[in-house]
């Protein structure tokens, strides 16, 4: 199934910068080293060795983020509209710093920090018509409150997490999917007319993710 995502952040594992231009603004992705010391050390120990920072064509940094290594595996969950049907809940997949203040999809004010990336699905509840085809999301949590790399929170444990990072009722959310064989491109891209996406591989997932761009609903 084809999926059209609404979230910038396709995952790019590649040593070298990626530079790409489409209209608008204009961002280099380069290689930067170990994720920062301030981390629990069951969260670092999941990470790859470097990470990627996303660069404006001012040369400011954008964000850095860090990827898990490995790919996490589980048991089909037989949720509908499941990306990644494999993943369990809650389960770990990325820290991102913010070295300014950000903005999740909602346009939710982040402040600058480090967070981790927690792997979740939007509730078939009636309050997410239209957000994307997939339920996939990652969903944004303050580092200095999750020191367990190997937890596996469960959907309201990790809402009350992320909405630390918030300061609201609603979570910080990053819409992911799992890009096709014949679709999937290493690197960071603009998709449609303002989101950014890095795409790349956990392990051998290909993952796709927005980072930079807004939802309209």
């Amino acid at each position: 199934m084809k999926m059209k995502l609404f979230c910038l952040l396709t995952l790019a594992a590649t040593t070298a910068y990626a530079q790409v231009t489409i209209g608008g603004p204009e961002y280099r992705l380069e290689k930067v080293g170990a994720a920062p010391a301030e981390l629990a050390p069951s969260v670092a120990a999941l990470l790859a060795k470097d990470g990627h920072r996303a660069l404006t064509a001012a040369g400011k940094p954008s964000f850095e983020i860090w990827l898990r290594a490995e790919a996490p595996k589980g048991a089909p969950s037989g949720e509908e509209n499941a990306s990644f049907n494999t993943i369990p809940q809650g389960t770990l997949m990325a820290v991102v710093n913010f070295p300014a203040k950000w903005a999740d999809r909602r346009g939710q004010t982040i402040k600058p920090g480090l967070y981790t990336l927690r792997y979740s699905l939007f509730p078939i509840n009636g309050d997410h018509q239209g957000v994307a085809p997939q339920r996939d999301f990652y969903l944004l949590s303050p580092a200095t409150d999750d020191a367990d790399g190997a937890a596996t929170p469960d959907f309201a444990a990790l809402v009350a997490m992320s909405v630390k990072a918030t300061g609201t009722p609603h979570p910080g959310v990053f819409s992911i999917w799992k890009p096709e064989p014949d679709e999937f491109k290493a690197g960071f891209h603009k998709e449609g007319e303002h989101d950014w996406v890095l795409s790349a591989k956990i392990g051998d997932l290909p993952v796709s993710v927005i980072l930079i761009g807004q939802a309209d609903h």
